[in-house]
């Protein structure tokens, strides 16, 4: 008996485009990442109101700031490797009734602290329930649907997710920091509603009946050519968050050194370059399905990106306006982020899809922590724009040969394991 999966392979032609994204496990997934991000930027955004409220100096406002944030992604981490394997081993499905579940009683918890210590343990629970959902989600995503239309899946999913961090802009604005927390909470438990719906993969269905190992991330070292594949996904994904990490947040810091007429303000930066970046998924995917080819589009949106990082180190301009608006360009060539995790997921076999594709971004997000760290670190020689330079060569130089390393994988049949191959 054929499986589900199997079907949908063969009823795609007949379907439209509109219909295949329409599909609940589709809508849940990309709805399940516009939640992660809204918690991501939601955080950043009510930091300071947020820890002055409880009485904390502005020395202190900053010293714990830090430290939360480095305890979320702490969080992130470890939940990467455990939603990942999680995935593999017992379903995506699990991972994501799991992973939302978590999120939103930490999120619905955040909003009720009263001291840095309860407010640091729930920032490192909700980085670990946050962790699994764009990984379990993709990896769904590129197996329900037909293979010539993962690119619109994922175009879907990316928007959806730049959607939840314009909307956490709105909400900071909107409300007070504990209601916005609340209210990404609610969205969570909402989105459980929903996933009731939800079926597992056919092709995991399918796996399930193999004698397979599955979630063994020593599989991914003991193979040179997977490790290969596996670094090479880590890497070509840094300079987005070079550019999120240190040229949108270090905002202000970069506008005081190009001794721009106004101050610039971070937020304003933030909504710029997010906004434009739900611009960046629609085309990304859209040339995708055009030119029938992902590496193609990562190497444009890179190239891109580097054009517009030179413009914004090197040419010198001193109207506020147009770091935003440079800020917008560089938000739009960060739109291969989700495209990039769809090829991740598409690179290995079933028995490893889940945990790749769950572990990959929370390892391209914790680049920022060299990234930043050799930045600081040659500022205090070079200067901040000449810093943000060195850091920018380095970064856009190793993922362009990680690039030129990965093969092509729009057309690819994900119907098998990493042991047949």
């Amino acid at each position: 008996m054929k499986d589900s999966t199997s079907m949908a392979l063969k009823d795609a032609p007949l379907k439209s485009i509109s219909q295949e994204l329409l599909r609940i496990p589709v809508l849940v997934a990309a709805l399940g990442y516009m939640v992660d991000m809204y918690d991501l930027f939601l955080f950043s955004i009510i930091r300071v109101p947020s820890l002055k409220s409880l009485n904390l100096s502005s020395e202190s406002i900053m010293k714990d700031g830090i430290l939360l944030l480095n305890l979320q992604m702490a969080g992130m981490l470890i939940g990467g490797i455990v939603w990942g394997i999680m995935g593999d081993k017992k379903g995506r499905l699990s991972v994501l009734f799991g992973s939302i579940l978590i999120y939103s009683l930490a999120n619905i918890g955040n909003g009720l602290v009263n001291s840095i210590g309860a407010y640091a343990v729930l920032r490192f629970i909700a980085g670990f329930g946050l962790a699994g959902e764009l990984g379990a989600g993709m990896t769904l995503v590129s197996e329900i649907l037909p293979a010539k239309m993962r690119g619109y899946g994922a175009m879907l999913v990316a928007t959806m997710g730049v959607m939840g961090a314009l909307l956490a802009y709105i909400v900071s604005y909107l409300f007070d920091w504990r209601i916005s927390f609340f209210i990404g909470g609610g969205l969570g438990l909402l989105l459980m509603v929903m996933r009731i719906r939800v079926f597992e993969s056919g092709i995991f269905v399918k796996l399930k009946e193999k004698n397979v190992k599955r979630g063994d991330m020593r599989m991914l070292f003991t193979n040179k050519r997977r490790l290969i594949k596996y670094l090479s996904s880590i890497l070509i994904g840094m300079p987005i968050w070079f550019v999120v990490g240190i040229l949108i947040t270090f905002s202000p810091e970069f506008g005081k050194a190009m001794n721009l007429y106004e101050p610039v303000d971070a937020g304003r930066a933030v909504l710029f370059a997010f906004a434009a970046q739900v611009a960046g998924n629609i085309a990304g995917g859209a040339i995708s399905q055009y030119f029938q080819s992902r590496k193609k589009v990562i190497l444009l949106f890179i190239l891109l990106s580097l054009v517009f990082v030179l413009i914004f180190l090197l040419v010198p301009f001193h109207q506020t306006s147009m770091l935003y608006l440079l800020c917008g360009c560089l938000g739009f060539c960060s739109g291969y982020w989700t495209l990039f995790i769809a090829v991740t997921a598409e690179l290995f076999g079933s028995n490893l899809r889940a945990t790749v594709a769950t572990t990959v971004p929370n390892f391209v997000r914790a680049t920022v922590i060299p990234l930043t760290s050799l930045f600081l670190l040659t500022k205090k020689f070079t200067g901040t724009l000449n810093s943000a330079l060195i850091v920018a060569a380095i970064t856009y130089a190793i993922s362009l040969i990680a690039l030129f390393y990965l093969e092509e994988t729009f057309k690819k049949d994900l119907n098998y394991t990493e042991d047949d191959q």
